[in-house]
């Protein structure tokens, strides 16, 4: 489809997107439906985007990454949606954009010299543990705990829908660590841990190749260095770093957008209907072109925020503003152009399909979208 100008990316940026292009098509596609069969990317597939640089692209150079910037992690999620791989996207926005960012952002240099080398090599998998079965958008309501004994934190509670749950090696865990006042600390925990034990696997009604699980925490032992930045000061510091979060499930929403409409065009091009190609349908036309302005607007807004990520400057209600509304868009083009596939769209060997049910979670996870409408409302009026 036709895009606008991305003057964001330089030469390096392009040369690896065409190396990790090239890697999917290779390593990836030919075996995403057994992954999504499995309920699960495997271990040795993880170590192998290890090697080509697709975990933690902009971790520091002391500690084992490459020092790229955040474009490298948006280039990532870009080309797996475009080959239609939208549930190993998933899992590295858990993986690079959220556990590595947390551990550059809050770790001790200890925390960052033991996890982050594994994390860039895929030895390590990581998961976020806040969602909770009577809390998910509501960070507040945290029900899990991590109190005090002696010099360590004794941590009790649960965790759900936790993207990587099965997989994972390393959790960052919000629990609260002053029920009365409500205060929330972030903790590295080692899922080798004595009192640690994963629940089923969540079966999810899209991006079935992503391992979603529960997890407990029975009287687990946490010594005091695994705190994760200031003890009480965890809701904080997710405030400050969900920005992040956002806007890598906005990139990958409207890469997924885009590449739904390359394959709808591809489709409407080479369809007969009643005598004649379904694009030479007015109708058809008319349709296309909606889908693509509003993906050309989406692309826009989604590059300008990851303009002002990079350059540190990018607010908080923008972020939040893009996580909404391009997930929206994302949803509607892609819901259309399943419906231009007719009946072919709703068969599941057809990449549309699987980024129709993938494409779903976007308004859900990273806060739901009606979470966000209360967010931006509540500032624009206060």
């Amino acid at each position: 489809m036709p895009t606008v100008p991305r003057t964001i990316f330089g030469e390096e940026h392009e040369a690896f997107r065409d190396a990790i292009r090239r890697f999917i098509a290779r390593e990836i596609v030919p075996h995403y439906r057994e992954w999504e069969d499995a309920g699960m990317v495997p271990r040795a597939a993880w170590l192998r985007a290890g090697q080509m640089g697709m975990l933690g692209p902009d971790v520091p150079l002391e500690y084992g990454g490459p020092g790229g910037d955040f474009l490298f992690n948006a280039i990532v999620h870009e080309e797996l949606a475009y080959a239609g791989a939208a549930s190993f996207s998933a899992c590295l926005v858990a993986h690079n954009d959220i556990v590595t960012s947390y551990l550059v952002k809050l770790g001790t240099e200890a925390q960052k010299l033991r996890w982050l080398p594994g994390m860039v090599t895929g030895e390590v998998i990581g998961a976020i543990g806040m969602s909770e079965p009577g809390a998910g958008s509501d960070l507040k309501s945290l029900r899990t705990t991590a109190l005090r004994e002696g010099d360590d934190y004794l941590l009790n509670g649960q965790k759900t829908f936790i993207t990587n749950g099965l997989n994972a090696d390393l959790v960052v865990v919000a629990a609260k660590t002053d029920v009365a006042n409500s205060k929330v600390s972030l903790f590295l925990l080692d899922t080798q841990q004595a009192g640690f034990r994963r629940g089923r696997a969540l079966e999810k009604v899209g991006q079935k190749a992503g391992d979603t699980a529960e997890l407990f925490f029975d009287s687990v032992s946490l010594p005091a260095d695994t705190l994760l930045g200031e003890e009480g000061k965890g809701f904080r510091a997710m405030m400050e770093l969900m920005p992040r979060e956002r806007i890598a499930i906005a990139m990958s929403a409207v890469a997924e957008a885009e590449g739904a409409l390359d394959w709808t065009i591809e489709h409407v091009k080479t369809r007969d209907a009643f005598g004649q190609k379904l694009a030479e349908f007015q109708s058809i036309r008319f349709k296309i072109a909606e889908l693509a302005t509003e993906i050309a607007v989406a692309r826009v807004f989604t590059d300008w925020c990851l303009a002002r990520s990079l350059a540190d400057d990018l607010e908080f209600t923008n972020a939040i503003m893009a996580k909404l509304w391009v997930t929206d868009v994302s949803y509607k083009v892609i819901d259309e152009c399943l419906q231009l596939f007719g009946g072919y769209g709703y068969m599941r060997e057809y990449p549309i399909s699987r980024a129709w049910v993938d494409a779903r979670i976007h308004k859900i996870y990273g806060g739901t979208n009606e979470i966000m409408k209360d967010i931006i409302g509540k500032r624009l009026l206060a």
